[in-house]
């Protein structure tokens, strides 16, 4: 059982990590030229991951944190077909296209709003550049259930995806108006059916605790319900209320949001419920069954993390393409613009739609490891660390370390000379745990709107 007093005093802002540095470090600083330099040096021996952000939705759901586009309108789903063909001319004259690629998603937005011969259209552009795709690759992409047909599950098939991952968030009826999403079971059934169909290896369902109008009693149903579909993974997340950033957050009522303690309680129930149910906890919000490569990957310590989410495939250089899209390379993140005017008018001019980055010093690049380390596996060898960096841990880290303390004498980790590991429950605040190696919160700390809380 969860202390609930104990937990709710953690309830702070704190990043996700699905980087480090995070985005709000990202800046100008790091201009196109650097960046173009930096791609053209990337070892070749390195295998590639890559990222399109298909950005177009009909409508807004109102929790949803994503860059999106909101159109009805055809003509601008092909002038971004259009454009996206000529970034990846572009692109094609700084990357090495010989480079293995071992991963790539489509992400959005709604990748499936995109008909099918407009998908089969963008994957023939890009694998017209990038022919050499490992055999064991990793291809997935998201899909709203309402947004899915025949004919395009089809054409992903016949692509080579072997992943999916549905949007269902929430089946309560009075959620699902809240939050301006109405899906019904059948549909998402429906969606799942043709994605067993065409043999998908993988199938993940999203869903979100933390929505207007939840409880415990109403996300027990919604739990049941996503069980009878059979997903392979699950992902449950904290919902991340950022009204100053996302203007359709400003449509929900803040006042029928649930408050900590009963997240908390919707939390364990739904470890309790999915664990006793086949499925073991992967990372701080995802569940697979035991015979998932994520699961395989978190006991041999080998899980990685990054702006996909979790992942088997780490030592890849992130290659991110279209609107608002981030790459990430072994020492620089690299950001696209977020206006559509913007990234226009960069590729009109000749050039990749850059917009902004980080390039990363030696200290970040050493928390980078720490922080990813803590976030993916849940524990920290500190002695490979030592050996890695040629640093004293203890030393180095000892007002981190410090900070741990608290969470030590709680029994959420044990720590030593050796390694930091995090209990059962620890795993839970794993992005408390990870803050007191962020050399840059301090500048954050006075600022409630900066982060969504981390409980």
């Amino acid at each position: 059982m969860l202390d609930f007093a104990k937990f709710t005093k953690y309830s702070k802002p704190g990043p996700r990590y699905t980087s480090y540095p995070t985005a709000l470090e990202f800046n100008d600083a790091f201009k196109y030229d650097a960046y173009i330099a930096k791609l053209e040096s990337q070892d070749p021996s390195r295998p590639l991951s890559l990222y399109f952000h298909l950005p177009f939705c009909r409508n807004a759901c109102y929790f949803c944190g994503c860059n999106v586009v909101f159109t009805s309108k055809e003509e601008k789903m092909v002038r971004y077909i259009d454009y996206l063909k000529r970034e990846l001319s572009i692109l094609s004259r700084h990357v090495n296209l010989n480079r293995e690629v071992i991963q790539m998603h489509f992400g959005g937005g709604t990748p499936t709003f995109f008909s099918a011969p407009q998908l089969k259209e963008v994957i023939a552009e890009i694998k017209s550049y990038f022919k050499n795709f490992s055999h064991a690759a990793e291809i997935s992409c998201e899909i709203d259930p309402r947004h899915i047909d025949e004919a395009q599950m089809q054409v992903l098939s016949e692509a080579g995806f072997n992943r999916v991952s549905f949007g269902i968030q929430d089946f309560d009826d009075k959620v699902q108006v809240a939050v301006h999403r109405v899906q019904p079971y059948e549909i998402t059934k429906s969606a799942m059916d043709l994605a067993r169909k065409y043999n998908m290896v993988s199938v993940n369902v999203d869903l979100i605790y933390g929505l207007p109008y939840q409880s415990l009693e109403t996300f027990k149903e919604t739990l049941r319900l996503s069980l009878t579909l059979n997903p392979d993974r699950f992902a449950v997340f904290n919902y991340a209320h950022v009204p100053w950033l996302k203007k359709t957050m400003r449509k929900i009522d803040e006042t029928t949001l649930p408050l900590p303690d009963e997240k908390l309680a919707i939390m364990q129930y739904t470890i309790d419920y999915l664990t006793s149910n086949g499925y073991k906890m992967i990372g701080m919000d995802h569940f697979a069954k035991p015979e998932d490569e994520l699961f395989k990957a978190i006991e041999k310590g080998e899980l990685h993390r990054n702006f996909q989410g979790y992942t088997t495939k780490g030592g890849a250089d992130l290659i991110g393409v279209g609107l608002t899209s981030i790459g990430e390379g072994v020492d620089y993140y690299a950001q696209n613009f977020k206006e559509m005017s913007e990234y226009e008018a960069a590729i009109d001019a000749g050039k990749l739609p850059f917009e902004r980055g980080i390039v990363l010093n030696e200290d970040d690049r050493i928390r980078q490891y720490v922080i990813m380390e803590l976030m993916s596996n849940f524990k920290l060898d500190i002695k490979r660390f030592e050996a890695l960096y040629g640093i004293d841990f203890a030393n180095y880290f000892a007002d981190a370390l410090e900070a741990l303390k608290p969470f030590e004498a709680e029994g959420l980790l044990s720590m030593d000379a050796n390694a930091i590991v995090c209990s059962e429950t620890g795993t839970l605040l794993i992005r408390n745990i990870a803050m007191p190696f962020d050399a840059y919160m301090k500048k954050h700390a006075q600022s409630a709107k900066t982060f969504s809380k981390t409980v």
